[in-house]
């Protein structure tokens, strides 16, 4: 009898998963009836056993020939929407701005951040930070002469440096970090450092090696299992790093505070200062030292990273194209002579300037921008998609869409020349995304990337060391597209 009331009650049991499972499965087709379409997904994996963790970029190119410009894909448990494409990246950035503006809510962001600064909050903390920050990056400088001349001065170092090796060997990778992130630093501290200060080399370091933590296989898994937060990984030492970070720059803003003189603002730091005072009395004011401690650090990284790693990029793409390199220092020649290269001279030189546009589109600095979400319910391109879903808007489709580009895969400077040899703006050159979220950076950036690939090609010829045959134009996992640490030869002109 006891053995008949088990096996009845199994039998039950099992009935009623079946009738769950079945509920469950019939909630989940009404709920994604309208979704986009995507590859089959797995219980918890998601589709992670087709994702190439390397180059997850080149999963989503293919994924976008077979399921279309807007697709699912779960990555483990969370289901995310990749946008493929200049049309369909651009329709959403800044046509539906307000939809997909809000900056994704992932894990690791969040453990670093608290949601503080401007890179990874959201809402409203995210709005006041971006505001701030622009105003202040502008009256210290940004787009106009006083920061032109800030960088045209840095030139002057890292050409010296560059000098020091008399054309032999040299691995440029934190020489580059160095020169771009002295100009944000300039703003913020209010002074350069030497490239060889132990505590910049500290900084520098750590931001480097996060950058490519972000790319880890465990750092990716903890995004989506947060559990796995008790177990030792790159997650931890990403999370020791930002520590060490914001250590620096609170002992940095507590000696502001000492000399602090409104009148008198020499930096962003005494700017943001300024105005915690003008607040103190207002409990709900987000310019608290948690919001200036993450924005500076936010500043200092993207700051330092991206236009580094474009200028990396730019001197192996030289080296590997000799005939380029010469036609740009010829354009040198001619338009500045051995003057200092400012950002006004842009105009005269569209070949230079179509060749540092190709730099950027083909280097492919940020490949899946930073994740976005959606702020509200939105039916896209015929797809529903719900509030708070997460969103890939692929840069790296856009600067590689063969629709827009002649030779997408190739480096062609002439994607930016018309038949006349004059410069060609191009919309879906969109190295620093666009709408809402688009790099608060940007005009430092350009002006940066003109005037230090400029001083370096007036100054020098950039050749491999002797005995080595090839330039490795291979990259590295990161949230950036970064190439691999290499020596090369920097050869006097002059």
């Amino acid at each position: 009898m006891d053995l008949q009331l088990s096996l009845a009650s199994y039998f039950v049991l099992f009935l009623s998963l079946l009738y769950l499972l079945n509920v469950l499965k019939s909630w989940k087709k009404r709920n994604t009836a309208d979704f986009p379409p995507g590859p089959r997904s797995w219980p918890l994996i998601g589709n992670l056993h087709i994702l190439n963790f390397k180059k997850p970029q080149e999963t989503y190119f293919k994924l976008a020939e077979k399921y279309g410009p807007v697709f699912t894909f779960h990555m483990g448990p969370k289901k995310m929407v990749v946008l493929a494409g200049y049309e369909t990246v651009k329709d959403a950035l800044v046509n539906h701005a307000e939809e997909f503006g809000e900056r994704a809510g992932v894990k690791m962001f969040q453990s670093m951040d608290k949601g503080m600064g401007i890179l990874f909050s959201q809402g409203e903390n995210w709005k006041a930070m971006r505001r701030f920050t622009i105003s202040t990056l502008r009256d210290f400088g940004m787009g106009k002469s006083t920061i032109e001349e800030k960088i045209a001065d840095e030139c002057v170092h890292l050409t010296n440096v560059l000098a020091s090796f008399k054309g032999k060997p040299f691995e440029y990778t934190m020489i580059l970090n160095a020169c771009v992130a002295n100009i944000i630093v300039s703003i913020l501290l209010g002074y350069r450092m030497d490239y060889d200060d132990p505590q910049f080399l500290r900084l520098m370091t750590l931001i480097n090696e996060n950058v490519r933590l972000t790319g880890s296989k465990m750092v990716s898994l903890y995004n989506m299992f947060p559990f796995l937060e008790i177990f030792p990984g790159s997650h931890k030492t990403m999370l020791r790093n930002v520590e060490e970070q914001c250590k620096f720059i609170t002992k940095t803003f507590v000696e502001h505070l000492k000399n602090l003189d409104e009148n008198d603002q020499r930096s962003f730091i005494d700017a943001f200062l300024v105005r915690q005072k003008e607040e103190a009395g207002n409990s709900q004011s987000y310019f608290h030292n948690g919001n200036l401690t993450r924005v500076v650090r936010n500043l200092f990284s993207a700051g330092m990273e991206t236009s580094s790693t474009t200028l990396r990029w730019g001197l192996l793409l030289m080296i590997k194209y000799p005939e380029i390199q010469e036609k740009v220092q010829e354009e040198i020649s001619r338009v500045i002579g051995s003057a200092q290269p400012m950002y006004s001279h842009r105009g005269q030189m569209p070949f230079t300037n179509a060749v540092i546009h190709e730099i950027q589109r083909f280097a492919d600095i940020v490949p899946m921008n930073l994740p976005h979400e959606t702020t509200k319910d939105v039916t896209f391109k015929g797809y529903f998609i719900p509030k708070g879903t997460f969103i890939i808007p692929l840069l790296s489709s856009v600067l590689r869409d063969k629709t827009q580009f002649e030779k997408p895969d190739d480096f062609y400077p002439n994607h930016f020349l018309d038949g006349n040899g004059h410069f060609m703006k191009k919309e879906a050159f969109m190295p620093f995304s666009a709408g809402r979220r688009a790099c608060a950076g940007e005009t430092l950036a350009k002006m940066e990337l003109f005037i230090f690939f400029t001083s370096l090609l007036q100054k020098f010829t950039f050749r491999l060391p002797p005995g080595v045959t090839s330039v490795d134009l291979s990259s590295i996992v990161g949230i950036t597209n970064a190439p691999k640490q290499q020596m090369m030869c920097a050869l006097p002109r002059f």
